[in-house]
């Protein structure tokens, strides 16, 4: 059977976040505690862009690793995998300066049910919010 030769393209967006992640988790297979930023439509799946990451106060320098979870247990580690990580600066919270954020393309389809899950090496104080945009087939 030949592959698909017709571009596909997503039909409704698709924008999902973590609010508050300030807690750090040193595994790096995806275990442990982690938070969920996006979830693939579970019936054709989902294509993740870019995640947005902005610090909400002051925080130490950190890492943030992402993780594809298959959309079971992640206390399995078989069932995630570390698909990228982006250094995060120590920031300090102003009234007068804005405080920088970063993306973080991605550019990936997530199948049916699978999950895009985040971690911090370090807690910090503040936190920060990730936000993911995507959208479904």
């Amino acid at each position: 059977m030949p592959g698909n030769t017709s571009p596909i393209f997503s039909k409704v967006a698709r924008v999902e976040w973590a609010g508050g992640i300030t807690a750090a988790n040193t595994a790096k297979d995806g275990t442990g505690t982690v938070d969920t930023v996006f979830t693939a439509d579970a019936t054709n799946g989902s294509y993740l862009q870019k995640l947005v990451v902005r610090p909400k106060g002051t925080n130490v320098a950190s890492v943030l690793r992402v993780f594809l979870n298959n959309g079971a247990s992640n206390a399995t580690a078989a069932n995630n995998a570390l698909i990228a990580e982006l250094s995060l600066p120590a920031t300090t919270l102003s009234e007068v300066a804005a405080l920088s954020g970063n993306e973080l393309p991605l550019n990936i389809p997530v199948p049916p049910g699978y999950r895009v899950q985040v971690t911090l090496g370090t807690a910090v104080a503040g936190g920060y919010a990730v936000t993911g945009f995507g959208g479904d087939y």
